[in-house]
């Protein structure tokens, strides 16, 4: 069963909030597609007017700070220039969670997959996985994305089957030749994959995914202390919020509740000792491993 901790991620916003780590810190599209779909679930939730407030504030916040004329930056910081695929994939999902409760939001989600789509997608060969700022050329120093495609396949279905079938095709025509190939051996990139894999389980992209998902995930767990490790071979190495994104995609697949509930435990008082104790990413996607809320299909459909 899903978790609703709605209490302890209550406490936590006020937190981030007091502390200015989020929603006030500095914009970051994937901490704050995150955000989004943690806004709207509680609302959903609790029917409290004010998280609805809140949705609409930080909506205008990213698209003021973040927004070019095709797509969004990655984030504020200088150092986060450029646009990534997957990013604005996440915040598309988060605008078809908007747009259960305002149709605008539909519209603007739809017309954001017509502007980046033709700059990402390379038919017959892959996504790219990083461009820049404008749209105009690929990243330098960046080639195609593994999971890109699965990520805009899955975001574009939920938002409109009709009105983007041509692009939710290109994306499919990129997946179809490679899924029984593609290995992902990394902590996040599994528990994501897990997360698309749930809402099309009975596709047979998704069951060969999820099956590799979860075999892999086995190798990287490790009990005592209980956490997932951020690879094989490297048991030391571990991530916050990366565990945080494993613990959805456990969620999503009904898989290990009380691996779910270890890794929050070990993660809620573990303090890395570098930027990420309080990083705004680390401490949303916490809120989201408390309760993923419309990150499920059973409460997004």
């Amino acid at each position: 069963m899903a978790l609703k901790d709605i209490a302890w991620v209550e406490a936590r916003l006020n937190w981030m909030e007091t502390n200015c780590v989020w929603p006030n810190g500095l914009r970051y599209l994937w901490t704050d597609a995150f955000g989004l779909v943690l806004y709207l679930s509680l609302y959903q939730e609790t029917g409290l007017v004010k998280y609805l407030d809140q949705s609409k504030t930080l909506v205008d916040e990213v698209y003021r700070v973040l927004g070019r004329s095709r797509g969004l930056r990655i984030g504020e910081d200088a150092d986060r220039d450029g646009q990534y695929f997957h990013y604005l994939a996440m915040w598309i999902y988060a605008l078809a969670c908007y747009a259960r409760f305002d149709a605008a939001y539909h519209d603007e989600a739809v017309k954001l997959v017509k502007d980046i789509h033709p700059a990402f997608v390379i038919p017959g060969s892959g996504v790219i996985w990083k461009m820049r700022e404008d749209l105009s050329r690929p990243y330098q120093g960046y080639g195609l994305g593994a999971m890109d495609a699965y990520n805009g396949y899955v975001a574009y279905r939920l938002l409109d089957e009709a009105a983007l079938g041509r692009e939710i095709n290109e994306m499919y025509a990129l997946m179809a030749p490679n899924y029984q190939a593609l290995h992902i051996d990394q902590d996040l990139g599994l528990g994501m994959m897990l997360w698309l894999c749930h809402f099309f389980p009975e596709e047979s992209w998704a069951v060969v995914q999820r099956e590799k998902s979860l075999e892999h995930l086995e190798k990287l767990w490790i009990h005592p202390p209980d956490y997932f490790c951020r690879q094989q071979g490297l048991p030391e190495i571990k991530f916050a919020f990366t565990n945080y994104g494993i613990s959805l995609g456990l969620q999503a697949a009904g898989m290990h509740a009380q691996r779910v509930l270890a890794l929050n435990r070990f993660f809620d008082n573990y303090h890395s000792g570098d930027e990420y104790d309080s990083n705004s990413i680390t401490h949303v996607m916490a809120c989201t491993s408390h309760f993923p809320g419309l990150f499920l299909k059973n409460s997004f459909i």
